[in-house]
């Protein structure tokens, strides 16, 4: 795959005035300021593909890129808190009614979550989404080069605690900075292109685990169970 041959396709505020999904879908997903925009650009090795905002939480819209046979989506970043209900409300209409399309042809969630901090509520709440809707996805660890060694290695091992069943599940460290994790990250967009199946994990995998929250909800409508379809090499 040309991965420099990308390019934007067409941005929409409402599910509505999306079209039907006529090729596989490759999404991006995480937190305001978590780097989703410049890991795009890096990952096509182009600037300015992805705009990044200098205003977090300030994009509600889900961006369209297109290469060959494959359309990536860059779904809005969440969990901003300077920015009012209404727009809170607008990401959990966009983002959870894209990822609840049965219809669509989405393969695989590139789930973003900053290398320096414990995951937020929201990248919790995230990923209990995905698992619980037995979308596929992959969690890529941003700003990496940030990390001393130690403070990596110490911030990796909690993640392990941290996260539901992460030793099932795929995970890239990354940094535009460095490279780190980019041809991983291209690695896995051509097998999933190529039609490479993705095996999953089985349903109890994590009946241990509970979340009580719900999407952009202060709700507490949690689950139990489910299971993860991470992407096994």
């Amino acid at each position: 795959m040309n991965f420099q041959k990308a390019e934007f396709v067409t941005s929409f505020g409402r599910l509505s005035q999306m079209p039907p999904s006529d090729r596989i879908e490759i999404a991006f997903s995480g937190r305001s300021n978590v780097g989703k925009s410049s890991l795009i650009n890096k990952i096509f090795g182009r600037k300015a593909l992805a705009r990044v905002s200098s205003v977090p939480g300030k994009t509600v819209t889900i961006n369209f890129f297109k290469v060959e046979n494959v359309h990536f989506v860059d779904l809005p970043g969440y969990g901003y808190a300077k920015v009012s209900k209404r727009e809170k409300q607008k990401w959990g209409e966009l983002i959870g009614g894209y990822l609840n399309d049965g219809e669509r042809r989405l393969e695989l969630v590139f789930q973003l979550i900053d290398s320096r901090h414990a995951p937020s509520r929201e990248d919790v709440i995230m990923l209990n989404f995905l698992i619980d809707n037995e979308i596929p996805f992959v969690i890529v660890f941003t700003k990496a080069d940030k990390l001393k060694p130690s403070k990596r290695a110490e911030r990796m091992e909690a993640f392990a605690q941290e996260i539901p069943c992460f030793e099932d599940i795929t995970s890239i460290v990354a940094s535009i900075e460095t490279g780190e994790g980019i041809d991983e990250i291209r690695e896995i967009i051509e097998e999933i292109a190529e039609g490479e199946e993705i095996t999953p994990l089985p349903p109890d995998a994590n009946d241990k685990y509970y979340v009580s929250d719900d999407l952009f909800d202060d709700v507490d409508d949690g689950f139990e169970g489910g299971y993860l379809r991470p992407f096994n090499k």
